[in-house]
């Protein structure tokens, strides 16, 4: 099993509406594939405005595969577009769950 951790540094006040836009996303989420996935935000720590979008996958090819088939569709597309206006800069992380 493996962890993918999407982190976003929003700029600043713009939490409120990646939080709205994210709500939108959840039919597209389940769609491709993303329904082990969840969201969190910072509270008092670290850098402010972060969003972490974390899912969880049976395999790194399990995870390539939904990638592929989501950041390809025009609907997911659509979605994106309104949310990369609300991001200073991003990164990824990928790990394995030891059980």
């Amino acid at each position: 099993m493996i962890l993918v951790r999407d982190i976003f540094h929003l700029k600043f006040g713009k939490a409120k509406d990646a939080r709205t836009l994210l709500k939108d996303a959840q039919d597209l989420n389940k769609k491709y594939g993303f329904d082990k996935s969840r969201a969190l935000t910072d509270l008092v720590t670290g850098h402010s405005y972060t969003l972490v979008l974390e899912s969880e996958w049976g395999s790194l090819a399990d995870w390539e595969n939904a990638m592929k088939q989501g950041l390809g569709a025009e609907d997911w597309q659509k979605w994106y577009q309104k949310f990369i206006p609300l991001v200073e800069n991003a990164g990824r992380e990928i790990l394995n769950i030891v059980e």
